[in-house]
């Protein structure tokens, strides 16, 4: 029998799958639920049955998450954790898993159409003049963009877009059929079908940004990729450039780009990430016009855990049959 810790919505919600799973496997389940009292914790006699492990979007955003972070610490049997994310670097817990070698695997690729689509959306409200008009708004203020503030057509304007996973992907497409030039950077080089004009290493940047309308980060959050959006690459970009981040907060140095904006250095942003989150209330990125902020909250969807779920039912047989699992990491 395993033991597998799950929340009460995850059975719920896709409990006939996961039984459905673990018959095709072979196994026979023994489900473990966090007690809803999140000052309560998991009997000891429990916390040693339990090999498997799901952090899924419902106890991440809860009280339960110390509590659960706290008995994967302390599963002396624990095997496998999956994670309903991609990035997993940020929970407190991970040393103590990595320490114990924690088979780790996460739902990379699940939200990447989500985030693509709002990154997307952002180019367009951007280059339509969306944030005049909403300011406008607000004020009850008759404000047509006229003469030199005309917004420019998107047809023809160049794309650079750090990380060509299915975030970076989905942007790359929406752009191209609006007739955009797409250039994407990325370790491998250029493969069929991949929805790029060009594709470069990230050593090239420094040569495209000078001919970037829109510069979109999607990547993960590497040594190479650590604050990429600085002074100097900011120097780079035409002023009428305008930034995309729903990579991670700390591939810009926030400082840098702040002074970028503010002195219209660059002609606006989209940000979804933060050096600090939740974002300060005192930082300046909230007021600065032609700058569109969201609370890391680019990759909602209601799609979103069926397909989690469904990378952690199909782990669950290979886990069962001592074979590597979809996004395993290390």
């Amino acid at each position: 029998m395993t033991g597998i810790l799950l929340s009460k919505g995850f059975v719920a919600q896709f409990g006939t799958e996961l039984q459905a799973a673990a018959q095709a496997a072979g196994v026979t389940l023994n489900i473990i639920h966090l007690p809803d009292d999140a000052s309560q914790r998991l009997s000891a006699a429990d916390i040693a049955k339990i090999e498997v492990a799901y952090l899924t979007r419902d106890i991440r955003f809860s009280d339960l998450y110390v509590s659960f972070g706290d008995t994967v610490k302390t599963a002396a049997n624990l095997k496998w954790v999956h994670f309903t994310s991609t990035g997993i670097d940020q929970h407190p817990f991970m040393p103590a898993l990595a320490e114990r070698k924690v088979r780790l695997t996460t739902s990379a690729g699940t939200n990447g159409e989500p985030v693509g689509q709002t990154a997307f959306c952002s180019m367009l409200m951007l280059a339509r003049g969306f944030p005049r008009w909403i300011a406008a708004q607000r004020e009850r203020r008759w404000d047509p963009a006229r003469g030199k503030d005309t917004p420019r057509d998107l047809q023809g304007q160049t794309v650079v877009i750090v990380g060509l996973g299915t975030i970076g992907a989905t942007v790359a497409k929406l752009c191209r059929t609006l007739g955009m030039k797409v250039i994407g950077l990325r370790r491998s080089p250029k493969r069929d079908g991949d929805p790029v004009d060009e594709m470069h290493t990230l050593d090239k940047l420094p040569l495209l940004l000078p001919q970037c309308d829109w510069w979109v980060l999607a990547c993960p959050y590497t040594k190479e990729t650590h604050q990429l959006i600085n002074a100097k690459t900011l120097a780079l970009l035409p002023k009428h450039a305008h930034l995309i981040n729903v990579a991670r907060g700390a591939v810009a140095d926030e400082k840098a780009l702040i002074a970028a904006l503010q002195s219209k250095q660059i002609a606006g942003a989209y940000l979804d990430v933060f050096e600090k989150e939740p974002l300060p209330a005192d930082s300046p990125l909230w007021d600065i016009p032609n700058v569109i902020v969201s609370p890391h909250n680019a990759s909602a969807s209601d799609g979103n855990d069926k397909r989690a779920a469904k990378i952690f039912v199909d782990n669950l047989e290979l886990f069962a049959g001592g074979k590597k699992m979809h996004n395993e990491q290390g």
